[in-house]
């Protein structure tokens, strides 16, 4: 039986560099807990494509790692478009050896006769997913880590339609992928197949974005907008959409525009933590701006935050937000009469205010697992329906179809739009918000978020998710339990009767509890990172929007209540 030595001392052979060898005999030699971290396990794709901590070995991102993902991609190009002039388009975001990383994989696409637009520097990932179709590409691949540490750095593959690869053709180029040693890498790069791109793609996309997500809202000359890229790559393409959407008053947080994947600033580059848009709030409060834009590295996730009812500035989650953005898209699909074939989307551990909001439209609701590849599939599926937009609870949205990925450059305008307008309108963001949750239910969410590195980790996260399958709750804050969705085993069950449906959605590790009072409890672990997460979702009646206050510190509380029972307090 193969050791972990020994498929390390395979990385020592002449295939290899120099470099990287004196770093393999250096960990076999001094660091055996590196050495098993690097080497245990190959690097999978998950939920959003391939992440992992940069470094050498199977269990890293790194040129040999990459390479052979992109010569088994290769390989299945061939094998699935045998008489076509293959084309890839290839982006990266501004993490450590996106550049390198990048050309690497554009140098093995052309060794194998394949062509490759590059973008000369970096750009988002929603302008990636919108390049495939705009250049015709039969794939795409970006080069990111979205939000996750600055040690990492990850892989993403699209299709032809412009959304991230979906099963079964995941499973298809894995099994391509593992077919193959590190030596039937073709590394030997053919230039003329490998052409750079920019300004002509970026004026394309610039232009649709602000085509789907400007809705010519009144005062934008009276509407101040503070936005941070956070180190990222959204500099390159949200200050520019917003200002050909007529926005003139947009601050810049310069100590965050310049593009750095060690994120200097923040703890982590992610808005969906507070801490990362601490100094765009603290210019937000200096200068009494109305809204608050921040995005991850990659610029598909958003956070924005938005006066409350005492004009202090409040971060909004991603189920507030994409809640809001969807009723503004239903209310202007409304005003010109509905088609009768429209739909919106989330995901199953998202807010379910967006099915209510559904049904009160008469517009189709469509739920998928977490990742947003799931929702760009299923515009490829249902090519007779027409997708409104949708998003998830972890701060990504999508604004019509477009582009097929979560997308924060027309999602931010899409923000502005709906806040300009508020403000115009005597109201606000926040008080439209409320409005909703008179409208449709007041519902309220807590994700909780459990960190678990490594091998001995994965085996922890393992053994918790099992606990809370083989173990579930009677009742959670006096409601009995009603509900198991186990997606592992496509079974919904009603513990009160023991009836069992099927649940009409892929596998997944996913288990959710409902109780009688329609509260929902989701546990997952992260596809993207050492993390296992808790989905806390409760609702009640909002009277009236003077209530709101009140009831929304009730909620609260029973938020607290349902964690403690958990033991996730």
């Amino acid at each position: 039986m193969s050791t972990i030595k020994d498929t390390a001392a395979k990385w020592l052979t002449d295939f290899f560099d120099p470099e990287i060898k004196n770093q393999i005999q250096n960990l076999i030699d001094t660091n055996e807990e590196e050495l098993n971290d690097s080497f245990y396990k190959n690097l999978e794709f998950g939920t959003g494509g391939m992440r992992g901590i940069m470094g050498v070995g199977t269990n890293r991102i790194n040129k040999y790692t990459l390479g052979k993902n992109t010569q088994g991609l290769s390989n299945y190009l061939k094998k699935v478009y045998p008489n076509e002039d293959l084309k890839v388009v290839i982006a990266y975001d501004c993490r450590h050896n996106s550049d390198t990383l990048s050309q690497v994989v554009a140098e093995v696409l052309s060794a194998n006769g394949i062509k490759v637009y590059r973008f000369s520097d970096l750009r988002t990932t929603p302008e990636l997913s919108f390049a495939v179709r705009h250049l015709n590409c039969h794939a795409g691949i970006v080069l990111t880590a979205s939000h996750n540490p600055p040690e990492y750095n990850g892989y993403k593959v699209y299709w032809t339609d412009g959304g991230q690869i979906v099963p079964p053709q995941d499973g298809e180029i894995i099994a391509e992928i593992n077919k193959l040693d590190f030596t039937d890498i073709k590394f030997e790069p053919n230039t003329n197949l490998i052409e750079a791109i920019d300004k002509e793609v970026d004026e394309a996309f610039f232009e649709e974005s602000v085509k789907v997500g400007n809705f010519n809202a009144d005062g934008k000359d009276d509407f101040s907008i503070v936005f941070t890229s956070i180190h990222g790559t959204s500099i390159t393409a949200i200050p520019e959409v917003l200002k050909r959407a007529g926005y003139k008053n947009v601050t810049v947080i310069e100590e965050q525009a310049t593009p750095d994947g060690n994120f200097p600033t923040v703890k982590s580059p992610n808005p969906e933590e507070p801490e990362a848009l601490a100094m765009a709030l603290a210019k937000a409060e200096e200068i009494g701006a109305d809204m608050v834009v921040g995005t991850d590295p990659d610029s598909d996730r958003l956070g924005i935050a938005v006066r409350n009812l005492d004009g202090e500035m409040e971060l909004l989650n991603g189920n507030q937000t994409m809640v809001l953005m969807t009723k503004f898209l239903l209310d202007q699909y409304k005003a010109k009469g509905f088609a009768g074939n429209e739909f919106i989307a989330t995901t199953i551990v998202s807010t379910p205010m967006m099915e209510k909001m559904a049904a009160s439209y008469g517009v189709e609701f469509k739920t998928s697992l977490t990742g947003f590849k799931w929702i760009g599939k299923m515009i490829k599926d249902f090519p007779e329906s027409h997708f409104i937009g949708g998003g998830e609870e972890s701060f990504g949205y999508m604004v019509g179809d477009f582009v097929r990925d979560k997308d924060a450059v027309t999602s931010t305008l899409l923000a502005c739009e709906i806040a300009t307008q508020a403000k115009a309108n005597g109201s606000s963001f926040y008080k439209d918000l409320i409005d909703c949750y008179q409208q449709f239910g007041f519902y309220k969410e807590k994700l909780v978020s459990l960190t678990k590195k490594g091998q001995s980790g994965a085996e922890e996260i393992k053994q918790m998710l099992k606990d809370f399958k083989e173990n579930p709750v009677e009742s959670v804050q006096g409601a009995k339990l009603l509900y198991i969705e186990d997606y592992n085993t496509s079974i919904k069950k009603n513990v009160q009767t023991g009836e069992e449906t099927t649940i009409d959605i892929p596998k997944s590790n996913v288990l959710i509890y409902e109780t009688e009072d329609g509260t929902r409890i989701a546990a997952r672990p992260s596809g993207t990172e050492p993390k296992v997460k808790f989905y806390i979702t409760t609702n009640t009646t909002l009277v009236n929007t003077s209530d709101f206050k009140t009831v929304n510190s009730q909620l609260d509380s029973k938020i607290d209540g349902i964690l403690a029972d958990l033991n996730l307090g």
